[in-house]
Order: structure tokens, then C-alpha cells, then sequence
């Protein structure tokens, strides 16, 4: 097969795992004509096949092919994330779904893997299908993967996340995977393939990395004893009616200047990237008979309560009553740090850094009070950020943090040299931040924008932290969450 299509051996399964095909030696017959001398490739097709034009999802694929005449099943599934499934969709994920615990927030292309691991149950059948790469990602992997893995299903090869992109209009492009799996027994090389080529590995867990099969699932505290609390910051449930842009602030100020006792700078994760400007009334405390002193306000206030008492939320109903105070308070009375919700997947790293207690954190921002450099060192390091590219949610494309990424971090056991060293790189981050003062994070964390300086502090930054985990300076991100997922693996088991 090889000499047939002009490729060396060790190149050949990479070039078919790129197309999604799963091939093996009895899928193409060559045959030597001794009559004409001429080679003849024959594919094993017959003059029955036929073409099914169904949903199927609600087709019984043995009525189409029975599973004795079946060796493969390859795909492209219909790609529809979870909040854009019509109908019929979320039906088909019903039936489909039967048996699941959780399944909602699972994109419509997982169907197909459900239904496929189900219909190869004591079968030889092999399938892959190309994917989105939300399903090895996030909580879907625990979701979708941990109950296949149970009842027997397992990765025989993968292609980790690539860009493919639409040649229609507008260039539309999503992020793929390319999954091989199946229930059989399988002794053939199980291969990883990437930009980097293809690689040969012991095991392929359901976050395609040559790992133990380890699930990170939702948890409360850090997995790490002693580390601090993260949480979401405070949340208006307003309707905008607490919050006031630089305009409407400064028009409040001219008429009552009194009130900017009662104005604080209002930061979401975007306005804290792009060092936009918002404010909100923070009014905890404030005596009552002031606030009826400002028209203005009470009208803001009514607006609120009004809000509130329409909520189907039975909690936002009851905080109709005290239309002052935001419904979610959790403002830390000390300088914290702050981690916006979301931020772009062209980012080599999450800008995060230290506010000011008068500064109020929005729900859009997760926030650890009291945190130490260390602390800012290991989660801003190119080590932290490998775990969350894998263990992370998305927003389209981009990052989306959540404290399940924080929490389920395995932090390393550095003496207080290592912390030393750590504190001391963290240190020169924010001194080379603070040299382009007028400059944004969005500014500073471009890739073709940042200043080297910066660059500098953050590759010694990584450096350090890698060394805190005994790893080696060369190490891929790859080999970085394969040994953290190692290490997550001996903590939960303790």
C-alpha cells in the first residue's frame, strides 16, 4: 500500500488519520494483472452499495448494515454546539442519551459517539469520526467519556485539535479532533497525531494525551490543602441600572458631587483586559436618608426593583426588597487577584493580576484574596496554562476559566528556595508591566505586540515553575498535563 501511494511506511497512517480514515492491511487489495503486467488497486466495494439519506440518529444502523457484514464506521457528524441545537436536535439527544446522568451541555456530534460505542458492543467494529474538539475538553470529557470508557469503549487513535477551515463565503473555520475508538480488543500501535507528526503511545486518554484515563470533575476547594479560595466576583442582577458608564458618572458628579463617595470602579473580565472604563454604585452602608437626597439614584433604584420583582428567579424576586445592594457580594477587603472569565485563545497566557480592594470585581471575574506571588507566579506560568487549555471550557474558541480549573490544579511541592525563586520571577512580570502604564493588557499580552522585556520575565517565570516540578526545561505542554494528570490522579486517590 505504501509503495502504491508514494509514501514511506512511517508517513503513511499519519496521511490517512488526516482525512479521518481508518484503514488496516485487508482495506485495499492489490492485486498484479500477470496479463497486462499493470498494477490494479481495488477497493472492497460492491455493485449493491447503497446510499441511506436518514437521520441517524433515529435510524437502527444494523437495518442499514448488519453488524456481522461491518468492520468500520467513519464520519463527519453535523457540528452544533449545545445552546444552538433546534428541537428535533435536543429530542434526538433525548433518545440517544437514555441512561446518561448528564448530558445537556454535550454538543450535538457527541450523539454520534454515544449511539456508535452502543452499537459496537460485542462487535470487531472499529469507528472514527471527526469531531469538534469541545468533546476533549472541559466537562465534557468526564460527561461523554467516562461512561463509554465503562462500558468498555477505548481510544485506539487520535488527532489532536486542528483548524479546518470553510471554503464557502466568510471563511467560516472550527476547531476539530479526529477519534478513532472502539470496544474490541485492539493490539494494534496506538498513535497520537499533531502538528508535530504522529507518535506512538501507551495509552490515549479522553483529553487525547498519552495519560492515564483520569476524569477532572467539578470541585468545591482547592484539590492542594492550603491554598486559598477562588469565587466569582459580585454580581449586580441590575439590568444595568447600578452601573454607570464614564459619562453618566461624570454627569452625577456635576449635579451631586456627595455621591462619589458612593461611585466604584466596576471591572468584567474584558473591561480589566482592555482597561475599559465602568462604574457602579456601591452603596453598602450608605445612610437612607442621603439616598433620598438624590433623585437621580432612587429613580436608578426603582428601575432595579422593577427589574428584580419581574425575575423568574424566585432568590432575585426576594431581592426586589433591597434594590441597593447587588444580589452576589463577595468583594474582598484586601488586594486579589483576578482571572477574567474569558479571554482569547490567541493568548499564550490569561492576563491576570492584582486589584485594588475599592476596585469591585464583577461575576465575570474570578478573584483569590490574599494571594502571594507564588500564588500569581504558578498560575500566570506556561505550566498552569497547558493544564487549562485542556481542562478549561470554551466560548467559541476562546478560553473559559472557572475555579474547577484552579481547584483541581496540583500545585508542586517546592521547598522555599524553588517559592523563592518563583516570587522573584513573578515580581519582575509585574515590573515589566508596569513600564507601559498607559498600555492595556490586550496591549501587552499580544503576541506580535509584547514587549520583550516582558517576554523575558515571563519565559523565566516558566522556567522556575518548571523546575519547582522537577520538569524538564525542553518539556511540551503535552508531557506537562500527562504528568499533572499523573499527579491529580495520585492526590484524589489518597
Amino acid at each position: 500500500v505504501s509503495q502504491f501511494f508514494g509514501l514511506e511506511l512511517e508517513e503513511f497512517p499519519c496521511q490517512i488519520a488526516q482525512v479521518g480514515m481508518w484503514l488496516t492491511d485487508h482495506l485495499m487489495n492489490l492485486k498484479v494483472s500477470e496479463e497486462f503486467g499493470k498494477y490494479f488497486a481495488r477497493l472492497p466495494l460492491k455493485e449493491g452499495a447503497s446510499i441511506h439519506c436518514c437521520n441517524a440518529l433515529k435510524t437502527d444502523w444494523n437495518e442499514v448494515v448488519p453488524k456481522e457484514s461491518l468492520s468500520y464506521i467513519m464520519g463527519n457528524p453535523p457540528f452544533v454546539g449545545h445552546q444552538w441545537r433546534n428541537e428535533t436536535q435536543v429530542t434526538d439527544m433525548d433518545n440517544t442519551f437514555q441512561g446518561f446522568a448528564k448530558y445537556g451541555k454535550l454538543d450535538y456530534v457527541a450523539a454520534w459517539f454515544k449511539k456508535a460505542a452502543d452499537f459496537m458492543q460485542e462487535t470487531g467494529i472499529r469507528t472514527a469520526f471527526v469531531a469538534t474538539n469541545s468533546l476533549v475538553q472541559g466537562e465534557s470529557v468526564a460527561t461523554l467519556w467516562r461512561p463509554l470508557l465503562t462500558q468498555g469503549a477505548h481510544i485506539d487513535f487520535a488527532h489532536r485539535t486542528f483548524r479546518w477551515d470553510n471554503e464557502g463565503k466568510g471563511k467560516a473555520h472550527v476547531h476539530c479532533v479526529i477519534v478513532g475508538f472502539s470496544v474490541a480488543p485492539n493490539k494494534q500501535r496506538k498513535m497520537i497525531f499533531d502538528a508535530d507528526g504522529s507518535h506512538e503511545v501507551a495509552n490515549i486518554n479522553a483529553y487525547l494525551l498519552d495519560a492515564p484515563d483520569v476524569f477532572i470533575q467539578n470541585r468545591g476547594t482547592p484539590l492542594t490543602p492550603g491554598m486559598p479560595k477562588m469565587s466569582k466576583g459580585s454580581q449586580p442582577t441590575d439590568g444595568g441600572h447600578l452601573l454607570l458608564s464614564e459619562a453618566e458618572r461624570a454627569e452625577l458628579l456635576v449635579t451631586f458631587p456627595q455621591t462619589e463617595a458612593w461611585i466604584r470602579r466596576f471591572i468584567s473580565g474584558d473591561d480589566f483586559i482592555n482597561n475599559k472604563q465602568r462604574y457602579c454604585l456601591w452603596l453598602t452602608g450608605v445612610n437612607p436618608q442621603d439616598l433620598r437626597k438624590i433623585p437621580p439614584v432612587i429613580a436608578r433604584l426603582q428601575a432595579v426593583a422593577e427589574m428584580r420583582r419581574k425575575s423568574p428567579t424566585k432568590s432575585v424576586q426576594e431581592d426586589a426588597d433591597r434594590p441597593m445592594l447587588f444580589t452576589q457580594i463577595r468583594q474582598p477587603q484586601t488586594t486579589y487577584l483576578a482571572v477574567p472569565e474569558v479571554s482569547s485563545e490567541r493568548r499564550k497566557y490569561i492576563p491576570i493580576g492584582y486589584l485594588d480592594p475599592e476596585i469591585i470585581g464583577s461575576n465575570q471575574l474570578y478573584i483569590v484574596p490574599d494571594a502571594g506571588l507564588f500564588l500569581f507566579g504558578v498560575l500566570i506560568s506556561s505550566t498552569h496554562m497547558a493544564w487549562m487549555r485542556i481542562v478549561a471550557g470554551r466560548l467559541e474558541m476562546r478560553y473559559r476559566y472557572s475555579p474547577s480549573v484552579y481547584n483541581n490544579f496540583p500545585w508542586p511541592d517546592a521547598d522555599k528556595t524553588k517559592q523563592a525563586a518563583i516570587e522573584k520571577t513573578a515580581q519582575a512580570i509585574l515590573d515589566a508591566r508596569a513600564r507601559f502604564p498607559d498600555a492595556s493588557l490586550a496591549d501587552l499580552y499580544d503576541e506580535l505586540a509584547m514587549p520583550p522585556e516582558l517576554r523575558k520575565a515571563h519565559q523565566q517565570n516558566d522556567q522556575a515553575v518548571l523546575a519547582a516540578y522537577a520538569f524538564k526545561k525542553s518539556a511540551t505542554d503535552s508531557e506537562i498535563v500527562a504528568a499533572l494528570m499523573g499527579r491529580y490522579q495520585e492526590m484524589v486517590e489518597k
